[in-house]
């Protein structure tokens, strides 16, 4: 193989080229993580940082530069143990491979029984948690509560949702087209800035989206509202026709399902 490196064309082109389009890619995907987060606040600390360090030495303040060689290394510790969740789940994301993903893991007909589902709960305003299951396993969350790999249907989840019922307080976690557990305990969010008027739902459903790449569909029992939780972050009083759309999107459903009609 050494008469591929010693081509000109090969060396002076393409792996060059073939170097740039891998870096990109690598900041592309870092940087989708970052905005997601609040790991973004550690990245503006370390400009600010490196730039106040650059002027010092530029300007070749002796006593700035001592301070800040003592203290550069105490705020990078401090900053990783601040940021530690945040900084897992960059790692964690990256190493997902979610892009080389060739099948969405619920097919349109089942996310069309969820739907259908969700709609009648919340007319009823009766609270649920649907999580969607997607790269990153659930185990931990599936043995807090009730296993029953059933298939997913609307009956289904409107008989585990429906009050004075053993699992309706929990979440159900579906996995593909099956629901692999109901009653489960999700992690609470510590999120300050999460809104007072929503309760442990909410903070269970965000808490969960922090620590994993797991969607959760919440529904409000005291309004009958729709969230969605995602990415570490919650979008409130969703239309059904716009959690439809975002469930498809983030799902990577087509927009046509050759499955067969919903049971």
């Amino acid at each position: 193989m050494s008469w591929l490196t010693d081509s000109w064309l090969l060396r002076d082109y393409v792996l060059p080229a073939l170097d740039i389009l891998l870096l990109a890619f690598l900041i592309y995907r870092t940087y989708r993580i970052l905005v997601q987060t609040r790991a973004v606040q550690l990245i503006k600390g370390a400009l600010f940082m490196g730039l106040v360090y650059l002027a010092a030495f530029l300007l070749r303040l002796a006593t700035l530069r001592w301070v800040l060689n003592l203290l550069v290394p105490g705020l990078v510790i401090g900053m990783a143990i601040i940021f530690q969740p945040e900084l897992r789940r960059i790692f964690t994301h990256l190493g997902q491979g979610n892009w080389l993903r060739l099948h969405p893991r619920v097919r349109t007909r089942h996310l069309e029984a969820v739907l259908n589902a969700a709609e009648i709960l919340a007319a009823k305003r009766c609270g649920a948690l649907i999580v969607f299951s997607r790269n990153i396993g659930l185990n931990t969350i599936v043995e807090t509560g009730t296993r029953l790999n059933a298939e997913l249907s609307s009956s289904l989840l409107l008989n585990l949702f429906a009050p004075n019922t053993p699992l309706h307080d929990g979440a159900v976690v579906i996995r593909e087209d099956r629901v692999v557990a109901a009653g489960c305990f999700l992690p609470l969010s510590e999120q300050p800035d999460i809104r007072r008027s929503f309760g442990t739902r909410h903070r269970a459903a965000l808490g969960l989206a922090e620590e994993t790449d797991a969607l959760v569909l919440v529904i409000s029992e005291e309004s009958g509202s729709l969230s969605l939780a995602h990415d570490a972050n919650m979008l409130y009083d969703l239309s059904l026709e716009e959690m439809g759309r975002r469930l498809k999107r983030l799902l990577e459903l087509p927009a046509e399902d050759s499955g067969e009609g919903e049971s």
